[in-house]
């Protein structure tokens, strides 16, 4: 836990407020994090210790500001009601950093809208709450989404299509790796199934295991959709000044694919990586809805670099982004629990501006349903205006990956197409290149003359 709080700070003198056998508040600078916990510990019995250790990050491990901040109101959960979001029936375990008075002013960038970055290099902060989370980070998160026999239905459902999964096989630095989970395709319709193998490309190549979308999974994601757009509503609301971003989608977000994964046992898990935009388009929202075990969730911003020898990198698939250690941890990482049932949405500037991951867990608390295994369903709207039969094609006759320049500074949010084919073992791919146009709502030039033809009952 040392990790957590490790700057040096100067002595601090006794509370002389405090009576002759209370704990004091001295921490001196060799004292571990756990000794200062303790002193809070003992200062507000009944707190959760999670809420202690965010209170200690956030007064940057002065035990002194952090029981003030932690007696503005007695510790008590902040319950202010937010009137553009619903709360579910059952209120969830976790509390919020803003009942301890922890809010911080809010940033002038119109794209990164938030408080004051509460991470630091090589740490991790842990959020809890609902509003600690869509405040600090790119999501939203709604616990106790579903009834909770429906939830446990949908999770049975899954679970027995399971154990035929497979794992897909990728091209990372010339050597070909294997994704640490595995994972299976669902789509709504059967044609949708054979164009799905036939025209879709992952990684360079298609996907054989196609299936179409399961009876509980498509009742679910009538309510995914309706939870998703009103969280998209909300957010342009109150963080993004009420406007939407550039590239932002104006229509309605409707789920028609989604990527199931399974994660068998702590051990599995998934690198820091942004999810493929080729056929969602800029600016995407995902909605990731959790079941079974649960497990921890990171996710750390990029940080744009101006060196000239760094590749113009961006979210591809599953894999891990490259970066060293220390550029990987320029600002830090923020971590929070997807519990079972609870589902988390990915907003529309979390793909370009930030990367996530699934931490691997040294332990994990199995459950009644699902043992040892995480399910997680990640619904995504598929643009017809990016089939593969519209994208360009590279010199290898594929269908090319759109990317988005994360780090080199001078081209950040610029969009790229680019050969697939290098993805794919045994294959060396080509040096294609074209620089992606979009118009204000995200859509490529081509979008206007699919309208065009498309027959006015489809439009």
């Amino acid at each position: 836990m040392d990790a957590f709080v490790s700057r040096k700070r100067r002595k601090i003198s006794p509370d002389k407020d405090l009576p002759n056998d209370s704990p004091r508040l001295s921490a001196p600078e060799e004292e571990s994090t756990d000794f200062k916990l303790a002193i809070l510990a003992s200062l507000h019995p009944g707190l959760d210790q999670g809420l202690l250790l965010e209170a200690l990050l956030s007064a940057d491990g002065c035990v002194e500001r952090a029981s003030e901040n932690l007696g503005q109101d007695g510790g008590s959960q902040n319950l202010s009601a937010d009137p553009l979001r619903k709360r579910p029936a059952v209120v969830g375990y976790q509390s919020s950093l803003s009942s301890f008075g922890l809010n911080h002013t809010r940033d002038a960038s119109p794209t990164t809208r938030g408080p004051k970055r509460l991470t630091k290099k090589g740490k991790t902060l842990h959020l809890y709450s609902p509003e600690d989370i869509e405040t600090h980070t790119p999501c939203s998160i709604i616990h106790n989404f579903l009834p909770a026999a429906e939830a446990d239905a949908l999770l049975r459902e899954i679970l027995s299509e399971a154990p035929s999964y497979g794992r897909d096989q990728f091209k990372l630095f010339d050597r070909v790796v294997e994704s640490p989970h595995t994972f299976c395709f669902y789509v709504d319709a059967f044609d949708d199934v054979e164009r799905q193998r036939n025209d879709y490309v992952y990684n360079g190549a298609n996907i054989a295991d196609v299936r179409r979308t399961l009876p509980c999974m498509r009742a679910v994601a009538a309510k995914v959709q309706r939870a998703v757009n009103d969280e998209i509503a909300r957010r342009i609301v109150r963080f993004q000044d009420g406007k939407r971003l550039r590239y932002q989608s104006p229509a309605e977000w409707l789920p028609n694919a989604s990527f199931v994964n399974c994660y068998d046992g702590g051990a599995e898990s998934v690198g820091f990586h942004s999810d493929q935009l080729t056929y969602l388009g800029p600016r995407a929202v995902i909605g990731s809805l959790s079941l079974g075990v649960a497990r921890e969730f990171r996710v750390r911003r990029v940080v744009p670099r101006d060196d000239d020898d760094d590749a113009a990198a961006s979210g591809g698939g599953g894999g891990g982004s490259g970066a060293s250690k220390s550029d990987a941890d320029a600002e830090g990482q923020i971590a929070t629990h997807l519990p079972h049932n609870s589902l988390l949405v990915m907003h529309a500037n979390m793909q370009e501006e930030w990367k996530h991951s699934i931490a691997p867990a040294q332990a994990i608390d199995p459950h009644p349903v699902a043992g040892n295994k995480r399910i997680n369903i990640t619904y995504r709207h598929y643009r017809d205006s990016l089939h593969p039969k519209y994208t360009p094609r590279c010199r290898c006759n594929v269908p090319t990956v759109l990317r988005c320049v994360q780090k080199k500074r001078e081209n950040r949010g610029k969009y790229m197409w680019m050969c697939h084919a290098s993805f794919t073992p045994g294959q060396q791919g080509c040096s294609f290149f074209q620089w992606a146009e979009f118009d204000e709502n995200g859509e490529p030039p081509w979008a206007k003359k699919m309208q065009l033809k498309m027959p006015s009952s489809e439009k």
